[in-house]
């Protein structure tokens, strides 16, 4: 049911104001009228003439009135007025108006009243049962408004609101309102001011305020007290805050928020941004009281453009203690985890093809099983990219140049500068076979020291050296596709790369240092690449052939995609380890399938066998099913490989498979929206462990002039020294005038 807001023996705020809303002439009599010195409107020209149309126009010259009478619309400047009739006494400049009285302001607010009498240029004025409809939906509604100077309206018996009436029953009261016995709107600086207010929910009393101010619908932003928080905490007890937004000028404010707690000190968060001609700067700074000790955090970000190629920024993120984030949950979010804080400062460039970046990177610990001194400082990095146009030939060049320079008091320091050359040239074949040959080049020089300690533990602590591996590949895949009518359409595509390369081997493991490539996994993703590692500190060499089948069918909105291929290697290659499906002469297959009958249903299937038991080695399947009234997603994911517990420590013997830890976890999500209603759910449980991960939920309501969000969530696993968690956040939001909530840990 739809809601509208019901007015009675009221009258709007914020709109006396002479001649108000213009409209097309809809009479047949059109005529000026010329009002005698500063008698006329409040803009503009005070001698500017009151231009109007009528059904009938009758002079009273003896009383000097003009009487318009059926459909009257007058305009002066930029307000217009109408009503049934309307008396212009031209002495006085007084205007009369009775029945259907409408009026526009010039920011398009628009009144309705029984009455109006304006006086005073249009400046003063009194409205009887007045209603008006404002800025974002807001309407409002007074028995009585006098307006003063153009500047102030003084309201009696006021109610307002954003919602809409009921359309099958619109003397129900609406699903919020604010009903005041008195309230003034100060036009100039857009405010609204209630006395003896209370907010009504379905005409039911749920608070009250003395004195309530809020700015006028139609201003985005004006400094003032923010709606309360309150919330209870297994760390801070039971809390409560007020905030306070100051607009402090066209360009910057700032957010001061105050919080008391009854288990711990007193906590405040600031926040300020400004926008500036070239770039934008938001500084977070906080701080309170923890284990009796003060402590706070600090956020930075800035972004500014130098010119139309160059541009500069720093991304600063630091805190005491992981207990106080976790704690107090600073405004502004994070960049990366609450267990490792980065901050950045760089200059980057854009070009036709090209783009460069020079950048600062430092980490801050705030985990006591990572030690701050073997966290990297890099200072610097630089990288640059180039894609240039098709030559002579029809082929592309590519180039990616890249150095840093990464220090560490406890670990390996390594230096490197790299190269990464790249041109290819597809070509097409007569029968529509694709053809498309690659150069490919790696050039990196290593300057590394204690490479024998985290997170390489190398055999020697001291390494200089340099290497370049050449590469050639030819991709070759030809699709066929058949038309098959009523039965769709039908593709089958074959695909082969030969590579042809250096053997690389596993010494690289002894005598480079290994910054960009400590994690990887194989599958259908990167079947086809000249390296599978993400980095180019790692490198896969020797000649290595890569085949997969494509195929897909396509019917009358149904669609299945699947992909099946191996790759295949001349020698045995012990720089991968032995579960990682690379390992071998021979890989582990890996296969991908899509299956989408309808809109409503939607299936995909990743997975890596064991090339000769056909064991399943990885799996990542997720299933969407169901319309916006009900969808139910559900994942699942295996994988014997866990490169994370991999280089935790000295790597294990190639051979070692027990090392390997698996992740075996299964995830089920349900979603509905509702008309007005959106409803999530969630739930993550580890197989391996046979123990929940986390579940939780989320509801919303919102219409045209509220929003109720309700979220839930459960945490099972150990997190920032705590065995689990609870959250419970509520939190109230009333359309142009604020929201607040209750949060609860």
């Amino acid at each position: 049911m739809q809601r509208r807001f019901k007015f009675r023996h009221v009258c709007a705020m914020g709109v006396l104001v002479a001649f108000g809303m213009v409209m097309a002439p809809t009479a047949p009599l059109l005529a000026q009228l010329h009002l005698p010195p500063g008698a006329g409107g409040g803009d503009g020209s005070t001698n500017a003439p009151v231009t109007f149309t009528a059904d009938q126009v009758e002079y009273d010259r003896e009383h000097s009135l003009v009487i318009a009478r059926g459909a009257v619309e007058a305009w002066q400047n930029e307000h217009v007025l109408r009503a049934d009739e309307v008396t212009f006494n031209r002495e006085t400049g007084v205007a009369t108006a009775n029945g259907h009285v409408v009026i526009l302001e010039p920011d398009g607010q628009i009144m309705y009243a029984a009455s109006a009498e304006l006086t005073n240029n249009m400046r003063d004025g009194v409205l009887r049962g007045m209603s008006a409809r404002l800025a974002q939906n807001g309407r409002m509604a007074a028995n009585g408004a006098r307006r003063t100077d153009a500047l102030i309206n003084e309201l009696s018996r006021v109610v307002y609101s954003s919602c809409d009436l009921c359309l099958t029953d619109p003397t129900k009261a609406p699903l919020w309102q604010i009903r005041a016995r008195s309230a003034v709107q100060d036009v100039e600086h857009k405010m609204i001011e209630y006395r003896d207010a209370t907010v009504e929910m379905f005409g039911l009393p749920v608070a009250y305020f003395p004195i309530l101010a809020a700015p006028d619908p139609s201003v985005p932003r004006r400094s003032g007290f923010m709606m309360p928080w309150l919330g209870n905490s297994s760390a801070l007890g039971a809390f409560g805050t007020v905030p306070y937004y100051w607009a402090i000028d066209d360009q910057s404010d700032a957010t001061f928020v105050p919080m008391l707690t009854t288990k711990t000190g007193p906590q405040g968060d600031v926040q300020y941004r400004r926008a500036f001609n070239n770039g934008t700067l938001l500084l977070n700074v906080s701080a309170g009281y923890v284990a009796n000790a003060l402590q706070g955090s600090i956020v930075a970000r800035g972004q500014f453009t130098y010119d139309d190629t160059w541009r500069w920024g720093f991304d600063i993120n630091r805190a005491s203690s992981i207990v106080y984030l976790r704690d107090f949950h600073t405004g502004l979010d994070l960049q990366g985890s609450l267990n490792l804080l980065p901050s950045t400062l760089y200059v980057e460039g854009f070009g036709q093809g090209a783009y460069t970046r020079f950048e600062v990177i430092s980490y801050q610990s705030l985990s006591t099983t990572v030690t701050a001194n073997r966290l990297p400082l890099v200072a610097p990095r630089y990288q640059y990219s180039y894609f240039g146009q098709p030559d002579r030939w029809g082929g592309r060049l590519s180039l990616d140049v890249a150095a840093f320079n990464i220090v560490r008091g406890d670990g390996t320091d390594t230096r490197r500068a790299s190269l990464i050359a790249n041109w290819e040239r597809p070509v097409t074949g007569a029968l529509g076979d694709r053809w498309k040959f690659t150069l490919h080049g790696d050039i990196a020089a290593y300057d590394a020291t204690q490479d024998n300690n985290q997170p390489n533990f190398g055999q020697v602590g001291r390494i200089d050296t340099a290497r370049g591996l050449p590469q050639i590949a030819i991709d070759w895949r030809w699709p066929f596709a058949r038309d098959s009518g009523s039965w769709g359409t039908q593709v089958i595509e074959p695909m082969a790369q030969v590579i042809l390369a250096p053997r690389t081997g596993n010494s690289q493991l002894f005598r480079i240092p290994n910054e960009d490539s400590l994690d990887f996994d194989f599958s259908d993703a990167n079947l086809f690449g000249f390296n599978r590692f993400p980095g180019i500190d790692r490198q896969e060499g020797g000649t290595r052939l890569n085949v997969a089948i494509h195929a897909a069918w396509y019917l009358d909105g149904t669609t299945f995609d699947g992909l099946v291929g191996q790759s295949y290697r001349t020698y045995k290659d012990d720089l991968f380890p032995a579960v990682s499906g690379l390992h071998n002469r021979v890989s582990d297959i890996v296969a991908r399938g899509t299956f989408a009958p309808a809109k409503w249903l939607d299936l995909t299937y990743r997975t890596r066998l064991d090339a000769k038991s056909g064991a399943t080695r990885m799996v990542d399947a997720t299933t969407s099913i169901g319309t916006p009234r009900l969808r139910i997603t559900s994942g699942y994911t295996y994988s014997v490989f866990n490169s994370y517990s991999y280089y935790a420590q000295a790597a294990p013997p190639p051979a070692s498979s027990q090392f390997y830890s698996p992740r075996n976890e299964v995830s089920l999500t349900a979603s509905s929206t509702w008309g007005k209603y959106r409803i999530t759910a969630f739930a993550r449980r580890n197989l391996a462990t046979n123990q929940m991960v986390a579940f939780g939920g989320d509801l919303i309501y919102e219409d045209e002039c509220f929003i109720l969000d309700l979220k839930f969530n459960r945490r099972y696993t150990t997190y920032l020294y705590e065995n689990g968690a609870t959250t419970l956040l509520l939190q109230f939001t009333f359309k142009t005038v604020g929201q607040f909530g209750y949060r609860a840990l």
